[in-house]
């Protein structure tokens, strides 16, 4: 019998990511969606006939419990929660409910319903925030930075907890900024590829921006995602570093987006103090050994790569529309 898996936030990135991997491994996938007026399933569209899914939400339990009656999953991927880094100054109670509390909501309803369900945890390089130390392992502590920082080490010592308390498989991958073209647009990576696209088609002349100084570890989110699935697969859960270990700035970000369609950036981008964050995280890079030894997982997607995929996304989608 096909293996069964319940993932939250499947409408998101990462969630249409591993939905696509759980699918050709043959698993029977259930997405748990909210209910809302407005569905957005596009990026998961073209994945909707081979799926199910369960309504319930992060903030009600009984809804949560009902959801893993429904879909008897083998195992679960917590990928949902208000995860957009500036949006948890603005709604940081809310970030909490979803990110922090939300987590303990769910591993409650699997520790009722089928202890034996294996776990997984989307916790951030957002917990380590103001770095104690370069680069950031499993060992580095947490000093977070942000609303969104702070919900995401609520729900990853969360998930310690219950695996230490209940004796469940539970595991954390502490993953580093991953982006791909199905990335919101909201995010830097993004933001800065659809500008390139629309300004390269005569759709817009500046890209407005916060600090091109701060420095991130990023990778594709393709990759990503077939880190979790390892991490369940393993005999115990653990907490792992998925990272590429390379740093780079949002200049270099900027740069090789604007070089990719044959235009310097320096003629385009403007410096907004409303993109500057009230407290900034300067320098995140991951060393990844653990992951590596134990799951034998690498990335095989780099940077440069990685930033034309998605500025040719956009370049197709902004000619399609």
């Amino acid at each position: 019998m096909a293996k069964r898996a319940l993932i939250t936030g499947v409408t998101g990135q990462d969630g249409s990511y591993l939905a696509e991997l759980l699918l050709s491994k043959g698993y029977d996938v259930w997405g748990m969606v909210r209910r809302s007026s407005t569905e957005n399933y596009e990026r998961i569209e073209h994945l909707r006939d081979r799926m199910h899914f369960c309504q319930a939400d992060l903030l009600d339990q009984s809804s949560l419990t009902q959801a893993l009656v429904e879909s008897e999953p083998e195992e679960v991927y917590n990928l949902a929660a208000q995860s957009f880094v500036p949006t948890s100054w603005t709604q940081p109670v809310l970030t909490a409910e979803f990110t922090a509390v939300g987590v303990t909501r769910l591993l409650e309803a699997v520790r009722q319903v089928n202890p034996a369900i294996r776990f997984y945890q989307a916790s951030s390089s957002e917990m380590y925030g103001k770095v104690l130390e370069v680069p950031q392992s499993e060992a580095t502590p947490f000093y977070p930075r942000s609303p969104y920082g702070v919900a995401k080490a609520y729900g990853h010592y969360i998930t310690v907890n219950y695996r230490e308390s209940y004796d469940m498989h539970c595991s954390s991958g502490i993953l580093f900024n991953h982006e791909s073209p199905r990335r919101g647009l909201e995010f830097v990576t993004r933001k800065v590829t659809d500008a390139v696209a629309r300004i390269k088609l005569g759709l817009a002349t500046e890209l407005p921006m916060g600090n091109l100084d701060a420095k991130r570890d990023w990778g594709f989110a393709g990759d990503y995602v077939e880190a979790m699935w390892m991490m369940l697969q393993q005999d115990e859960g653990d907490d792992y570093v998925v990272a590429t270990g390379e740093t780079h700035t949002v200049e270099r970000l900027v740069e090789l987006a604007f070089a990719h369609v044959g235009l310097d950036w320096h003629d385009y981008v403007t410096l907004d103090q409303r993109f500057v964050r009230p407290a900034e995280v300067d320098l995140l890079i991951g060393d990844r050994t653990k992951a590596e030894a134990k799951l034998g997982w690498v990335p095989t997607v780099g940077f440069e790569q990685l930033v034309q995929m998605m500025v040719d996304a956009d370049l197709e989608r902004r000619r399609a529309a």
